[in-house]
Order: structure tokens, then C-alpha cells, then sequence
């Protein structure tokens, strides 16, 4: 495993549709381990492929010690609506609530090209709802309403932390 640089905001991969993943190999397999090990360092609960700069349909989701992986994944089903505030490892020290659904039902398949269904509320599916907005060149920040900066957000919480 590896750690990758996340691609912020302003890189073209990021506004574009990441293509779908047509073998699952030992390369997908490690692009996946490298992209658990980037995502936890950078304290996130979620990175899809295109913020490794790979555009690749696929993404990890980790929420209550659950570990989510998938690939080609796509959204069956939805209800209901809420409105949190997100952040992302792409658009670092900017939060903003985003309108999404309560309730999603999404498939793909795992690491071992096994189809996956997992059924999610709450955050859980506002995460899976973010992460699969990625891989169609989607960024929170260009749905957001009331973006504010870390500070506006935490105030001196960071500061903080840092001693």
C-alpha cells in the first residue's frame, strides 16, 4: 500500500466521468488499498478514484468501522431528504450543506467482482451519495448552500487540537 496525493479542486479529473472499471485485477486491487490507506490518513470517511487522479469508477466509503468498497457502482433506489453539512479531502478547509436523499439502495461489485447490495440511511447514505457524485465529475461544493470555512465551522477547535 501506498499513500497518493488527493487532486483538489480545479483539477480537470475532478469535473470529469470516470469511466468504468472493465477488469477487476491485482492493479485495481492495489489502487483500492492505496485509496483506504490515503483516505485515513487524511482522516476521511470516504475517497473515490478520481481524487487519486485515477478515472476509474470506484470508490470507499468507511463509516462505524465498516469498510465499503465499490466498483461500477450505481444507485437503485432513493427516498426521503436531508440537508448536512459535507466536507471533502478535494476541497479542503470548506464545508457546505448539501441537499441528499435519506435513504439510498446501491449495488456494485467488491473486490473479488462479487455483486454487492447495501441498503443506507442517514449518513451512510449521504456518504455513498457523495462518493458516487465523484465519479460523474461532481463536487459537493457546487451543490452547497451556507459554505463556510473551517473556522466559520469549528472556530478555534482546530487550534486546539493541534497543541
Amino acid at each position: 500500500m501506498a499513500l497518493r496525493n488527493i487532486v483538489e479542486r480545479g483539477d480537470e479529473i475532478l469535473a470529469k466521468k470516470a469511466k468504468e472499471v472493465k477488469v477487476i485485477d491485482d492493479h485495481v486491487c492495489m489502487i483500492l488499498d492505496d485509496m483506504l490507506e490515503t483516505m485515513r490518513e487524511a482522516n476521511g470517511v470516504g475517497i473515490a478514484a478520481p481524487q487519486v487522479g485515477v478515472r476509474r469508477r470506484m470508490f470507499i466509503v468507511e463509516v462505524d468501522g465498516v469498510t465499503y468498497e465499490l466498483i461500477n457502482p450505481r444507485i437503485l433506489e432513493q427516498s426521503g431528504s436531508q440537508c448536512e453539512y459535507e466536507g471533502c479531502l478535494s476541497v479542503p478547509g470548506l464545508y457546505g450543506r448539501v441537499e441528499r436523499p435519506m435513504y439510498v439502495k446501491i449495488e456494485g461489485l467488491n473486490r473479488k467482482g462479487e455483486r454487492v447490495e447495501y441498503e443506507a440511511e442517514g449518513f451512510l447514505a449521504t456518504a455513498f451519495c457523495h462518493e458516487n457524485d465523484h465519479l460523474d465529475g461532481e463536487l459537493f461544493i457546487d451543490k452547497a448552500v451556507d459554505v463556510k470555512t473551517a473556522e466559520e465551522m469549528y472556530g478555534d477547535e482546530e487550534d486546539d487540537a493541534e497543541e
